[in-house]
Protein backbone atom coordinates (compact mmCIF):
# COMPACT_ATOMS: atom_id res chain seq x y z
CA UNK A 1 0.00 0.00 0.00
CA UNK A 2 1.57 3.45 -1.08
CA UNK A 3 0.57 6.71 0.31
CA UNK A 4 0.48 8.01 -3.45
CA UNK A 5 -2.66 5.99 -3.29
CA UNK A 6 -4.26 5.80 -0.01
CA UNK A 7 -4.26 8.53 2.71
CA UNK A 8 -2.32 7.36 6.09
CA UNK A 9 -3.40 7.81 9.25
CA UNK A 10 -2.45 8.16 13.32
CA UNK A 11 -4.95 7.77 15.64
CA UNK A 12 -4.12 7.54 19.31
CA UNK A 13 -6.42 6.33 22.17
CA UNK A 14 -7.81 4.02 19.15
CA UNK A 15 -9.04 0.77 21.02
CA UNK A 16 -12.02 1.97 22.16
CA UNK A 17 -15.18 5.12 21.80
CA UNK A 18 -14.20 7.63 19.37
CA UNK A 19 -10.73 6.43 18.51
CA UNK A 20 -11.92 3.15 17.39
CA UNK A 21 -14.79 4.50 15.99
CA UNK A 22 -12.27 6.67 14.04
CA UNK A 23 -9.99 4.01 12.67
CA UNK A 24 -13.34 1.25 11.70
CA UNK A 25 -14.51 4.83 9.61
CA UNK A 26 -11.27 5.30 7.94
CA UNK A 27 -10.82 1.64 7.11
CA UNK A 28 -13.69 1.42 5.32
CA UNK A 29 -12.96 4.28 3.14
CA UNK A 30 -9.73 3.19 2.03
CA UNK A 31 -7.18 4.85 4.93
CA UNK A 32 -4.38 3.25 5.81
CA UNK A 33 -4.48 3.78 9.82
CA UNK A 34 -1.51 3.28 12.84
CA UNK A 35 -3.45 3.05 16.03
CA UNK A 36 -2.53 3.35 19.16
CA UNK A 37 -3.74 2.47 22.55
CA UNK A 38 -2.48 0.85 25.65
CA UNK A 39 -4.65 -2.43 25.08
CA UNK A 40 -2.15 -4.49 23.19
CA UNK A 41 -4.85 -7.76 22.99
CA UNK A 42 -7.29 -4.84 21.51
CA UNK A 43 -5.34 -3.95 18.84
CA UNK A 44 -4.37 -7.67 18.10
CA UNK A 45 -8.22 -8.03 17.75
CA UNK A 46 -8.34 -5.09 15.51
CA UNK A 47 -5.72 -6.13 13.09
CA UNK A 48 -7.13 -9.46 12.73
CA UNK A 49 -11.14 -8.04 11.97
CA UNK A 50 -9.45 -4.69 9.83
CA UNK A 51 -7.11 -6.22 7.95
CA UNK A 52 -3.83 -5.32 6.37
CA UNK A 53 -5.39 -1.32 6.14
CA UNK A 54 -4.59 -1.71 10.50
CA UNK A 55 -1.44 -2.56 12.60
CA UNK A 56 -1.09 -1.23 16.05
CA UNK A 57 0.83 0.38 18.25
CA UNK A 58 0.65 -0.09 21.45
CA UNK A 59 1.84 2.18 24.56
CA UNK A 60 0.90 5.27 26.50
CA UNK A 61 0.61 8.40 24.07
CA UNK A 62 1.97 10.81 26.60
CA UNK A 63 5.21 9.26 26.37
CA UNK A 64 8.09 10.21 23.38
CA UNK A 65 9.40 7.15 22.23
CA UNK A 66 5.79 5.68 21.88
CA UNK A 67 5.01 8.65 19.69
CA UNK A 68 8.10 7.94 17.53
CA UNK A 69 7.06 4.82 17.07
CA UNK A 70 3.77 5.57 15.68
CA UNK A 71 5.09 7.58 12.25
CA UNK A 72 8.00 5.13 12.05
CA UNK A 73 5.34 2.64 11.86
CA UNK A 74 2.90 4.93 8.95
CA UNK A 75 6.62 4.55 6.87
CA UNK A 76 7.12 1.25 7.83
CA UNK A 77 3.77 -0.73 7.19
CA UNK A 78 2.80 1.86 4.34
CA UNK A 79 5.53 3.62 2.85
CA UNK A 80 5.14 6.87 3.32
CA UNK A 81 4.16 9.36 5.80
CA UNK A 82 1.50 10.15 8.13
CA UNK A 83 -0.73 12.77 6.67
CA UNK A 84 -3.59 12.74 8.86
CA UNK A 85 -3.16 12.82 12.91
CA UNK A 86 -5.50 12.25 15.52
CA UNK A 87 -4.85 13.59 18.71
CA UNK A 88 -7.54 11.36 20.28
CA UNK A 89 -6.03 10.04 23.65
CA UNK A 90 -7.41 11.71 26.81
CA UNK A 91 -8.76 10.91 30.19
CA UNK A 92 -12.07 12.52 32.04
CA UNK A 93 -11.67 13.37 35.66
CA UNK A 94 -15.39 13.79 37.70
CA UNK A 95 -15.47 16.53 40.11
CA UNK A 96 -15.53 20.44 40.55
CA UNK A 97 -12.62 22.74 41.62
CA UNK A 98 -13.64 21.71 45.21
CA UNK A 99 -14.12 18.25 45.45
CA UNK A 100 -12.09 17.20 42.63
CA UNK A 101 -9.53 14.00 43.46
CA UNK A 102 -6.09 15.86 43.02
CA UNK A 103 -4.34 13.03 43.07
CA UNK A 104 -4.82 11.82 39.27
CA UNK A 105 -4.64 15.87 38.26
CA UNK A 106 -0.91 15.05 37.27
CA UNK A 107 -1.80 11.93 35.29
CA UNK A 108 -5.04 14.39 33.64
CA UNK A 109 -2.72 16.41 32.45
CA UNK A 110 0.52 14.25 31.09
CA UNK A 111 -2.34 12.78 28.60
CA UNK A 112 -4.44 15.80 27.57
CA UNK A 113 -2.72 18.34 27.40
CA UNK A 114 1.37 17.22 27.45
CA UNK A 115 0.78 14.19 25.60
CA UNK A 116 -0.99 15.41 22.93
CA UNK A 117 1.48 18.83 22.78
CA UNK A 118 3.81 16.59 21.87
CA UNK A 119 2.05 14.45 19.27
CA UNK A 120 0.97 18.04 17.62
CA UNK A 121 4.51 19.22 17.81
CA UNK A 122 5.94 15.84 16.15
CA UNK A 123 2.94 15.92 13.41
CA UNK A 124 3.03 19.56 12.33
CA UNK A 125 7.30 19.25 11.94
CA UNK A 126 6.73 16.15 9.76
CA UNK A 127 3.80 17.75 7.59
CA UNK A 128 5.01 21.21 7.19
CA UNK A 129 8.05 19.57 5.57
CA UNK A 130 5.82 17.44 3.06
CA UNK A 131 3.59 20.39 2.58
CA UNK A 132 6.11 22.41 1.12
CA UNK A 133 5.80 20.62 -2.14
CA UNK A 134 2.56 18.83 -1.81
CA UNK A 135 0.12 21.96 -1.06
CA UNK A 136 -2.20 22.14 -2.56
CA UNK A 137 -2.28 18.71 -4.33
CA UNK A 138 -2.45 17.02 -1.14
CA UNK A 139 -3.74 17.87 2.47
CA UNK A 140 -1.87 17.38 5.24
CA UNK A 141 -4.30 17.34 8.71
CA UNK A 142 -3.77 17.40 12.23
CA UNK A 143 -7.34 16.84 14.19
CA UNK A 144 -7.86 17.56 17.91
CA UNK A 145 -10.55 16.11 19.58
CA UNK A 146 -11.59 18.45 22.26
CA UNK A 147 -15.00 18.51 24.69
CA UNK A 148 -17.58 21.03 25.04
CA UNK A 149 -16.53 21.95 28.10
CA UNK A 150 -13.26 23.13 26.48
CA UNK A 151 -15.12 25.95 25.06
CA UNK A 152 -18.32 26.05 28.17
CA UNK A 153 -17.39 26.12 31.65
CA UNK A 154 -19.06 23.50 33.52
CA UNK A 155 -18.41 23.49 37.42
CA UNK A 156 -19.23 20.08 38.12
CA UNK A 157 -16.27 19.03 35.32
CA UNK A 158 -14.10 22.00 35.56
CA UNK A 159 -10.77 20.38 36.27
CA UNK A 160 -11.22 18.26 33.35
CA UNK A 161 -12.46 21.07 31.36
CA UNK A 162 -9.53 23.07 32.23
CA UNK A 163 -7.32 20.39 30.63
CA UNK A 164 -9.52 20.88 27.38
CA UNK A 165 -9.19 24.65 27.29
CA UNK A 166 -5.56 24.25 27.14
CA UNK A 167 -5.34 22.02 24.21
CA UNK A 168 -8.06 24.19 22.79
CA UNK A 169 -5.87 26.95 23.08
CA UNK A 170 -2.63 24.71 21.58
CA UNK A 171 -4.95 23.64 18.30
CA UNK A 172 -5.64 27.32 17.58
CA UNK A 173 -2.24 28.58 18.23
CA UNK A 174 -1.12 25.81 16.04
CA UNK A 175 -3.52 26.52 13.02
CA UNK A 176 -2.52 30.00 13.06
CA UNK A 177 0.98 28.70 12.50
CA UNK A 178 0.80 25.87 9.81
CA UNK A 179 -2.56 26.75 8.17
CA UNK A 180 -0.58 29.28 6.06
CA UNK A 181 1.81 26.47 5.09
CA UNK A 182 -0.42 23.80 3.65
CA UNK A 183 -1.46 22.25 6.86
CA UNK A 184 -5.04 22.17 8.45
CA UNK A 185 -5.72 22.15 11.94
CA UNK A 186 -9.22 21.05 13.58
CA UNK A 187 -10.75 20.87 16.33
CA UNK A 188 -13.61 18.49 16.71
CA UNK A 189 -15.41 19.08 20.09
CA UNK A 190 -17.82 16.47 21.20
CA UNK A 191 -20.83 16.86 23.61
CA UNK A 192 -21.74 13.40 25.82
CA UNK A 193 -20.34 10.29 24.07
CA UNK A 194 -21.66 7.13 25.55
CA UNK A 195 -18.12 5.46 25.89
CA UNK A 196 -15.82 4.06 28.17
CA UNK A 197 -14.77 7.46 29.02
CA UNK A 198 -17.60 8.23 31.83
CA UNK A 199 -16.07 4.84 34.07
CA UNK A 200 -12.76 6.11 33.72
CA UNK A 201 -13.40 9.49 34.82
CA UNK A 202 -15.01 8.22 37.65
CA UNK A 203 -18.77 9.34 37.09
CA UNK A 204 -21.37 6.91 38.61
CA UNK A 205 -24.33 4.93 37.05
CA UNK A 206 -26.77 7.36 38.33
CA UNK A 207 -24.82 10.59 36.65
CA UNK A 208 -24.81 8.88 33.30
CA UNK A 209 -28.38 7.74 33.22
CA UNK A 210 -29.11 11.58 34.32
CA UNK A 211 -27.34 12.49 31.16
CA UNK A 212 -29.39 9.65 28.95
CA UNK A 213 -32.49 10.97 30.78
CA UNK A 214 -32.32 14.73 29.85
CA UNK A 215 -30.13 14.61 26.70
CA UNK A 216 -30.82 11.25 25.38
CA UNK A 217 -30.09 10.03 22.77
CA UNK A 218 -26.84 10.19 23.43
CA UNK A 219 -23.99 10.35 21.19
CA UNK A 220 -21.78 7.07 20.02
CA UNK A 221 -18.59 7.09 18.54
CA UNK A 222 -19.80 6.46 15.27
CA UNK A 223 -21.52 9.79 15.26
CA UNK A 224 -17.79 11.80 16.38
CA UNK A 225 -16.13 9.53 13.92
CA UNK A 226 -18.47 10.44 10.96
CA UNK A 227 -17.70 14.24 11.72
CA UNK A 228 -14.14 13.90 11.52
CA UNK A 229 -13.87 11.78 8.35
CA UNK A 230 -15.51 14.46 6.98
CA UNK A 231 -13.97 17.35 7.92
CA UNK A 232 -10.21 15.59 6.52
CA UNK A 233 -11.88 14.94 3.26
CA UNK A 234 -12.52 18.13 1.92
CA UNK A 235 -10.65 18.93 -0.80
CA UNK A 236 -7.02 20.60 0.21
CA UNK A 237 -7.99 24.31 -0.06
CA UNK A 238 -11.26 24.03 2.39
CA UNK A 239 -10.33 24.09 6.02
CA UNK A 240 -12.74 23.13 8.55
CA UNK A 241 -11.47 24.23 11.77
CA UNK A 242 -13.57 23.95 14.53
CA UNK A 243 -16.69 21.69 14.61
CA UNK A 244 -18.83 20.99 18.18
CA UNK A 245 -21.37 18.23 17.87
CA UNK A 246 -23.83 17.39 20.47
CA UNK A 247 -26.59 15.21 21.10
CA UNK A 248 -29.75 17.23 19.65
CA UNK A 249 -31.40 17.53 23.31
CA UNK A 250 -27.93 18.43 25.06
CA UNK A 251 -29.12 22.29 26.08
CA UNK A 252 -25.61 22.75 28.13
CA UNK A 253 -22.91 22.34 28.53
Amino acid sequence: MSNRDHRIAIITGATSGIGEATARKFVETGYAVIGNGRNSKKLALLEEELGAAFRGVAGDASEDKVLEALFAAATQHFGGSADIVIANAGRGLGGSVTNTDLSQFEDLLKINVTGALVLLQKAAQRMVETQRDGYPQKAADIVIVGSVVGRHISPFSAVYGASKFAVHALAEGLRREVGPLGVRVSLVEPGIVVSGFQAGAGYSEELVQTFQDRFGPLLIGEDIANTIHFVVSQPPHVHISDVMVRPTRQDYP
